[in-house]
């Protein structure tokens, strides 16, 4: 059975604060953050939107480009949220196929 692995990014509020993450199922781990089931960084800063997610084939890209986006400076993580999403538009009515 093939599985899927997604980088993400989510944010506080367009140009706000950012986290990076990886995950094997983007629509429960987006809840968790939106949800603020997560104690720590999303939680505290109040990161509850996906902005930005990738798919990969295997959990090893996925985490590498993860660490790779985390390595990045916050211009360039700006630059890829507003190359496909310029309105920093919640991604997660997206993801759960609701309106």
């Amino acid at each position: 059975m093939q599985r899927t692995y997604y980088a993400y990014i989510m944010a506080s509020r367009r140009n706000g604060t950012l986290y990076t993450g990886v995950t094997n199922d983007i629509v429960r781990r987006t809840w968790e953050h939106r949800e603020g089931q997560l104690k720590g960084f999303t939680k505290d800063h109040g990161i509850k939107r996906l902005v930005w997610f990738e798919v990969h084939a295997s959990i090893d890209a996925a985490i590498r480009r993860e660490k790779q986006i985390k390595a990045w400076q916050r211009a360039w993580k700006i630059e890829l949220i507003e190359l496909n999403n310029p309105d920093w538009r919640d991604l997660w009515w997206d993801v759960t196929g609701q309106k």
